[in-house]
């Protein structure tokens, strides 16, 4: 998705990046979809910025220190200078954001929806362009 939204290429980009375990009430990252995800946008020359309401000590002993990762102490904090929004994992405070605020604080304004959390008429009314597993590309360009 991020691929198809971005044309290959996210060099450059910030990308914020909610949940890093497995599944939500786990610091757990062995299985983790977020490994991968991250592996590929630093791959691709892209930056992360993540945050993880019990993984982020995990999150360090696996990652160590990384000019091109920075680990949030907020899922506000995470999205302030993010290009785009990728959510990894279904926690539930991620569930309910303020959708407009959230638009004015992600430059390219378009969200990655890992866990089909969102309605995406919700999103896209919000100013944003949607992304779901299963669900396509928003019609919202963004």
């Amino acid at each position: 998705m991020i691929q198809r939204h971005y044309g290959h290429d996210v060099r450059g980009k910030t990308f914020a990046v909610w949940g890093l375990s497995f599944k939500p009430n786990t610091d757990d990252m062995r299985a983790a979809s977020s490994r991968r995800l991250l592996a590929q946008l630093w791959e691709a020359g892209a930056q992360v910025r993540a945050y993880d309401p019990e993984a982020t000590h995990e999150a360090r002993r696996i990652f160590g220190e990384r000019d091109d990762l920075l680990l949030c102490d907020s899922a506000s904090h995470a999205v302030n200078g993010a290009d785009a929004l990728a959510v990894v994992t279904e926690w539930k405070q991620f569930r309910s954001p303020d959708f407009p605020r959230l638009a004015s604080s992600l430059a390219d304004k378009v969200v990655f929806d890992g866990r089909n959390l969102y309605a995406p008429a919700e999103v896209e009314a919000a100013g944003m362009a949607y992304y779901g597993i299963g669900r396509g590309r928003s019609l919202h360009a963004g």
